[in-house]
């Protein structure tokens, strides 16, 4: 490791079992929930408030993750209410259970402005189908036709399916804004990419970061380009936000993510993260040297097998790294006869 930068500890070997918690701090609880998906977990956080709790993220909406989180409130919590709930950002991993919250133990929610926004619109956005936006998007990036039409056959992932109903009202957090909690004031540090306005909380009182997905340990944070809006660069909002974080990074901050362990050695990982993706970057760019569509450029981006779990956000990740390489200048696009956009290095 060069001067300056500690290598990446991990001061846990193993995660709390469900329904128990790990004081990773003083007044600082690490929880974690399952999902049913190949990533198969989300850490959550309990922040002591002395007559309550402010919580951190919230996992999929459903009965076996609300009925863990009773037993954490009936454990762990020792019983005294949830009051707050602070959502990071708001992929369904992590806002899912926050209505729940609000709704049945009269939680305050706060979050960012977009990431509300975000979810209140996606609840009312169910179907039983693709809309044809989605599938001319899917086509866009050519999507495996078999796998196209699989999914053109069959209920898309609705948010709604998994974030319980959220009520009206927030509390908005956003850059420089101020949180007392645990004892501690934190500021919210904003990054992106991963999603729009996504909020970190980094102490002011002692080395906590809670990073949410928007710095994780021995994974990237996906960086997808969707439907919604379809020209996205949100490989160059990430990189700005790493770098931008890299500017306070300290060796002995403890970074409490959204998956994975918590860990130490910030200022390594950051500069790991941006390396990473510009070396990506580039292997994509060689790989463009004929005309591809986002769904042959793997092989360059991932380094390995891709399986069908995986397929649908490897897509959005390929598309996002050629759309940055087409913002950048360093690739043009043409539309394909059947709709998918050929990319060539420029």
């Amino acid at each position: 490791m060069d001067a300056g930068f500690d290598p990446i500890r991990y001061p846990w070997d193993a995660p709390p079992e469900p329904g128990k918690a790990i004081e990773v701090a003083e007044g600082v609880l690490w929880m974690r929930l399952p999902l049913p998906m190949k990533l198969d977990h989300v850490n959550v956080y309990a922040l002591d408030d002395g007559d309550g709790w402010t919580v951190v993220d919230t996992g999929f909406s459903s009965r076996k993750s609300r009925s863990i989180w009773q037993d954490i409130i009936d454990g762990p919590l020792g019983g005294r209410p949830v009051r707050r709930v602070i959502v990071t950002h708001h992929h369904p991993d992590h806002v899912g259970n926050a209505g729940w919250f609000q709704s049945e133990h009269g939680a305050e929610l706060v979050t960012t402005r977009t990431a509300w926004l975000f979810s209140r619109m996606l609840q009312l956005d169910a179907q039983d189908r693709p809309t044809a936006e989605t599938i001319a998007y899917w086509k866009g990036c050519g999507m495996d036709r078999d796998i196209l039409a699989e999914r053109m056959a069959e209920r898309p992932f609705n948010f709604a399916d998994c974030v319980y109903p959220m009520p009206l009202g927030f509390t908005r957090i956003q850059q420089g804004s101020t949180v007392q909690a645990a004892g501690r004031n934190w500021t919210v540090h904003i990054g992106n990419g991963h999603s729009p306005e996504h909020a970190t909380l980094w102490s002011n009182d002692c080395n906590l970061v809670l990073a949410g997905d928007q710095i994780l340990p021995s994974i990237s944070s996906n960086l997808g380009v969707y439907a919604t809006e379809p020209e996205a660069d949100p490989v160059a909002e990430w990189l700005e936000a790493c770098e931008r974080f890299a500017t306070i990074a300290q060796n002995s901050h403890l970074v409490l993510g959204g998956h994975k362990l918590p860990f130490t050695g910030l200022p390594a990982r950051l500069r790991q993260l941006i390396e990473n993706h510009h070396g990506a970057l580039d292997r994509l760019h060689m790989h463009l040297k004929e005309p591809r569509t986002a769904g042959d450029c793997f092989a360059p981006l991932f380094k390995r097998s891709i399986g069908s779990g995986e397929y649908g956000l490897a897509l959005v990740e390929s598309m996002a790294h050629c759309l940055h390489l087409w913002h950048e200048g360093r690739a043009t696009r043409e539309r394909r006869e059947d709709g998918a956009w050929l990319w060539q290095a420029v």
